[in-house]
Formats: structure tokens, sequence, C-alpha cells
């Protein structure tokens, strides 16, 4: 379950075989970064790849980032060395690619006690395949050490046999799915990758999709996209000042006796105010992680 509130608008991979790449992410304005064992990396250098994040893990630097460790998977050659590995090197977060039953869940849950992983280090599930959609739900309640979900939409669009679309209308059901299901269990859930990374406003209209969808934020393959993701899924100065007018229209409401407010002709009634607050809380949080990096 979500340790913190902690924000995760933007959760950048970055390749674990390049050490320039590791030592950069300590200065990027990313809330998250995924140091990536897995696709980003050739088969002939994930032993090394291995070892350069470990070490980048260990040595620390990355000030308040969220540190995801995505191992390959746990029927590959490589997956059990990668997690044992991670667990010793501490990070936030072991990401695991290629989720499908409970049961993935739990045999890594098992693995990350075993090799002696931090009390603090949870497990995180990408979801990608067909057959995860279906078991999105008993996936999302598999371990109380299952954190998040991360949206794999590469994968998923070619295993669905889809097409990228602007509107990712192939994708919504999907997406949906995997939604409801990390909100019924209170999972942190990031949306998938916008390919071309060159194509500023393509990314605002994915990242304002992803946000009114109900995503935390979006995962991006290029330091370039962390400028609009973080813009887009914070809240904006004028969501601000019209939580901060709800909160007290409503606490002057009720200080009259009244059980509802009305701002700018609405209806502002308890549950709006407990969404004002949240926003208003997230809002706080990210000024100071910003502030901090």
């Amino acid at each position: 379950m979500p340790q913190d509130d902690h924000p995760y608008r933007s959760v950048l991979y970055m390749p674990g075989s390049r050490p320039r790449a590791l030592e950069k992410a300590r200065s990027l304005p990313a809330d998250a970064l995924i140091l990536d064992l897995e696709d980003a990396v050739a088969p002939a250098e994930k032993p090394r790849a291995r070892e350069l994040v470990a070490e980048a893990v260990a040595a620390g630097g990355y000030g308040r980032r969220k540190l995801l460790v995505r191992v390959n998977g746990l029927d590959t050659a490589w997956g059990e060395a990668d997690l044992a590995a991670a667990c010793a090197a501490g990070p936030d977060a072991i990401l695991l690619p290629k989720v499908e039953t409970p049961a993935d869940v739990t045999r890594a849950a098992d693995l990350l006690a075993r090799h002696g992983a931090p009390e603090g280090c949870t497990i995180w599930a990408m979801m990608e395949t067909p057959r995860a959609m279906l078991n999105a739900g008993a996936v999302a309640g598999a371990h109380p050490r299952l954190e998040g979900f991360v949206m794999g939409t590469n994968d998923l669009v070619k295993e669905l046999g889809a097409a990228h679309t602007p509107d990712r209308l192939p994708l919504v059901a999907s997406l949906g799915l995997c939604l409801l299901a990390a909100r019924a269990e209170g999972l942190v859930c990031v949306d998938g990758v916008f390919n071309a990374f060159q194509d500023q406003e393509g990314l605002r209209a994915a990242c304002v999709q992803g946000r009114e969808m109900g995503f935390d934020g979006k995962t991006l393959i290029h330091p370039d996209q962390l400028a609009v993701t973080n813009e887009v899924f914070a809240p904006s100065p004028e969501d601000v000042a019209l939580a901060r007018e709800q909160v007290a229209a409503f606490e002057a409401a009720e200080a009259r006796g009244e059980g509802v407010a009305v701002v700018n002709g609405r209806i502002v009634e308890n549950l709006h105010v407990v969404t004002a607050k949240r926003l208003l809380a997230r809002a706080a949080v990210i000024a100071e992680l910003e502030a901090a990096q």
C-alpha cells in the first residue's frame, strides 16, 4: 500500500546500463525514477547493469525522488539475481514486469523477504498484458507490500493487436480496469509512456487525458517530457484558488448552521470539500518537493 503522499506526476525510465544516465538522474525534476534492468538493457549488458544500478541506489544522492528498480521477469535467467541485488541496495520499490496474477506478486514478496529487503521497500506491478487486465482486481489486492500499478501500454497494444491512436480508444477499457482496481485497493496508478518524445503538444494532450481519467501521473522515456508532465499533473493556480474558496465558503456555511455553500453559482457540499482539501494538500507537497530539488 502507498507509504506516503509523495506525488508521482512524472516517473522517468532511466537505462541501468548507462552510468551517465544514472548520474544525470540525480538532478532531473522527476518525482520518481525507474532504473531499468529490463527492456532498456541488452542481454549481454544485464549483469553489468545490475551492478551499476545497485551501486547507484546504494550511493544515494537522488534527493526526494522515489527510486524504483525494474527487474527482469522472475522467470528469466536474470530476474532473481536482479531482485536480490536491488534488495541489498535498498530502493524505494521493486517494479515487476509482466505481472498477470496475484501469485506473481506474492512470489516477489516472498523473495523480497528472503533477500532481506528493507521493510519500506514496496512492490509495483507492470500491467501490460490482456491477462493482467482481466485479473487487475485480484492483482491489486494480492499483498500488503504492493504499492502501485504502472501501465505498460506499448506491450499492451502489441498483445491486443491494436493501434496507437491519439485518443487511445483501443486502450480505454484496459486503462479503466486498472484504475478501478488500483483505486479500490488504495494503490498509486501511473499511465503509460508517450512515444513521440519531441511532440510536446501530443504529450500534453495525452497527459490531460490521463489526468482526467484519474491517473496519478505518467511514465516517461525522455527528460524533455518532464516539464509538460509535471505541469499537467499538478494542480493549477486556478485549481488551488478555487479549492481554497470552496473550503472557506463551506466552513462559513457550517458556522451558520448550514450544510451547503455556493461558489461561482455551484453547490459545494462536504464531498467537494474533501476533494478540495486533498488538492490543496497535493499542491503543498509538490511545492515542498520542487523547493528541495
